[in-house]
């Protein structure tokens, strides 16, 4: 057995937690202790934070205790939502996600570049990602080995539903997660193919197991913008950077999941109430 896959016990409590890890940022900088917006975007491309940042729409979170990363908020469909930039490939989004969700996080959705697999139309358009394919090593530390991490059925039909009539183009479907991207062969790509996989990218999987162990929101989109290289003019993800169609997806879903989160967390709150006053 290889030994990523040896004496992985996932159910086992890890010793070294994501909330250890604010507690010391703190002290260390001398950062107060504040939740984080309830919904959360991960821009691994960074295109999105850098023309919000230029804009003078996005808003540093400064008491965001991260290491490794910075926090910016901004408005999106009437609510103030986090996005953090450049958090690329496996291991470093489930570092940032588990971060998040440890500082009030309540619903975090991914955008990622994405390379074109199946051909159906011309990039760029999107995938909501509803099953990924396992091929990096971080989703191994979280579940059970199987060939996919699944998305929440839910959170994909509500996805589904509010972008359906979107100036977007918009599929619902599988993507492959690698950690190599540079190893994309024609043996991998024809098997992905294979298994009706749309597209490839580098993160879905390990969010979505994480998502399953932690009990938490995940929802990931492929934004798929490239043929690999194979073709002239490749990797133009549209106006500005794709930034512009981006938000457009991203506006419907906070505006989708906005309502439903906050009359959660209200009546969660209620219930927290009624238990402290008998």
């Amino acid at each position: 057995m290889p030994s990523i896959l040896d004496n992985k016990n996932t159910a086992a409590p890890s010793v070294f937690l994501p909330a250890a890890l604010l507690r010391e940022a703190r002290r260390q900088k001398g950062l107060p202790t504040a939740d984080v917006p309830a919904i959360c975007i991960l821009d691994p491309d960074g295109d999105m934070v850098r023309r919000l940042r230029e804009s003078g729409e996005a808003r540093a979170f400064k008491p965001w205790a991260c290491y490794h990363t910075l926090l910016d908020t901004f408005a999106l469909a009437g609510r103030t939502v986090g996005i953090v930039g450049c958090a690329v490939g496996a291991p470093f989004a489930v570092l940032v996600a588990e971060q998040l969700f440890a500082s009030g996080c309540r619903l975090l959705i991914s955008v990622t570049s994405a390379g074109q697999i199946t051909a159906g139309t011309p990039p760029p358009y999107f995938v909501i990602i509803d099953r990924a394919l396992r091929d990096e090593g971080t989703s191994y530390h979280y579940v059970a080995p199987a060939e996919y991490a699944d998305a929440d059925p839910s959170l994909v039909k509500i996805a589904s539903d509010f972008l359906g009539g979107a100036a977007q183009h918009v599929l619902v479907g599988a993507t492959w997660t690698t950690d190599a991207p540079f190893r994309e062969t024609a043996a991998a790509i024809d098997l992905a193919k294979s298994k009706g996989v749309l597209a490839v990218e580098m993160e879905a999987a390990a969010l979505y197991a994480f998502a399953a162990a932690a009990k938490v929101q995940v929802l990931c989109l492929a934004h798929v913008t490239n043929t690999m290289g194979q073709t002239g003019d490749d990797f133009e993800k549209g106006e500005a950077d794709g930034t512009r169609d981006a938000l457009a997806v991203l506006w419907r879903l906070v505006d989708a999941f906005g309502a439903p989160l906050a009359s959660n967390a209200a009546a969660e709150q209620s219930s927290t109430v009624t238990s402290q006053n008998p």
